[in-house]
């Protein structure tokens, strides 16, 4: 809604507007998550242009919940670091505000019940023994740990969903069918410098951890937990940039012997760092191209050139399209309904796999019914379905081919 609102005053400049925002808005969150951990402005900065160099396309509304995430991870570490549980009561309002942005919410719930879980475990092991712990954790009361949590989940239920976004946590973002078809939900496989870095950054925290003489748990269950989900999962190797960013940056904690300075050092180093920042994307906003500079870059990733030859031309609908087009066909080309888009929580799992396998070419194409009753074909211009539309006999004779670029092709029933 709020890219919807942007758009609509200021055309296709909204989206590099949304994307400049957003990474800007990143490395201040992560700039800030490594100044709560203790390092200096430079060291932060530092870790900070690490994290955007490891976090590469990123797309709003995740970079959202990203952020947001940094966010209360910061305010975790401040709090455990200075003893201070006042610092917690910022999360409800946190939460409120995420809970009505992005779904992913959620993940920061389970943080924060990581978070309650240590503090419970922390507890148990100062009653065997304290030379256990770090002496640079301050101990906190779980009760108002406790109250801070639950007012939290309470304002995540402030939302238009109340508690029904819960149980819809898994399907939109674990389905079976993004792990069966999504490339990015699958394990990492080391072919790009950014997955290398990621995981000596990630060696570097456990570096960091290790070398201490006491346990830090909140820090080793968050390392082990995001580290174990994000060489798993491609999508969320974030999770893991965020806990070692903390991690890292406790390394070069400086002001431990002066509690205020360190405190007041960090304030204005985060708020220098902001207004940089907004200033560096206020200005780069007047140095955003115009609506056909824009429109013709779209079309070198996007059928814009296909949609508008099925729009002049008057193509019968159904349309039948790739799933990965689905979201661009509903803003661009918005009278031909579309088969299948990226929500595969409204679509469901079977129709969502139904369609990749008939795309696929494991499945027969009569056993699709969105491709049974579409009239109009929108196709890659080299998939595999294309050119059995164009080269097999069977399917050729049922369909004709109007149109061909570089992008896309498109089918017409005969």
């Amino acid at each position: 809604m709020l890219l919807a609102l942007a758009y609509k005053f200021t055309g296709l400049r909204a989206i590099p507007l949304l994307l400049m925002v957003c990474k800007v808005g990143l490395a201040l969150a992560t700039f800030r998550l490594a100044l709560a951990g203790g390092a200096s402005a430079w060291i932060a900065a530092i870790l900070s242009v690490v994290a955007q160099y490891v976090l590469t396309d990123l797309q709003p509304p995740a970079v959202i919940s990203i952020i947001f995430f940094a966010i209360e991870l910061s305010l975790l570490v401040r709090s455990r670091q200075t003893g201070n549980t006042s610092i917690l009561f910022w999360l409800p309002p946190l939460f409120l505000l995420w809970a009505n942005l992005h779904i992913q919410f959620v993940s920061g719930l389970v943080l924060l019940g990581l978070f309650l879980l240590a503090l419970v475990v922390e507890h148990v092991l100062r009653g065997f023994s304290g030379r256990l712990l770090s002496d640079r954790i301050l101990p906190l009361p779980l009760a108002s740990v406790g109250v801070a949590a639950a007012i939290s989940v309470l304002c995540t239920c402030a939302s238009p969903y109340t508690v029904h976004l819960f149980p819809d946590f898994g399907t939109m973002l674990y389905s079976p069918t993004s792990f069966q078809f999504g490339a990015e939900m699958r394990a990492m496989k080391f072919r790009s410098p950014q997955e290398y870095a990621l995981m000596l950054l990630v060696m570097a925290a456990f570096f960091a951890l290790g070398k201490k003489h006491a346990i830090d748990m909140f820090k080793l269950i968050l390392l082990v937990t995001a580290t174990l989900l994000a060489f798993r999962i491609q999508r969320d190797s974030w999770y893991v940039v965020l806990a070692a960013v903390a991690i890292v940056a406790d390394g070069f904690r400086i002001g431990k012997d002066n509690k205020e300075s360190a405190s007041s050092s960090y304030h204005l180093e985060f708020a220098l760092a902001t207004v940089l920042a907004i200033a560096i994307v206020a200005i780069a906003s007047f140095r955003l191209p115009d609506q056909n500079v824009l429109r013709a870059k779209i079309s070198e990733h996007w059928p814009v050139k296909a949609c508008d030859y099925i729009s002049a031309n008057r193509l019968p609908a159904p349309l039948f399209s790739e799933y990965a087009w689905g979201g661009f066909l509903i803003w661009y080309l918005p009278q031909y309904p579309v088969a299948v888009d990226s929500r595969v929580d409204l679509y469901g799992n079977d129709l969502v796999e139904k369609h990749f396998k008939v795309v696929g070419g494991t499945d027969r194409l009569e056993t699709d019914p969105s491709f049974v009753s579409a009239h109009t074909l929108l196709l890659e211009q080299h998939s595999a379905m294309a050119d059995a539309l164009i080269k097999l006999p069977a399917l050729s004779s049922q369909f004709q081919l109007l149109y061909s670029d570089d992008i896309a092709a498109i089918f017409v029933r005969r």
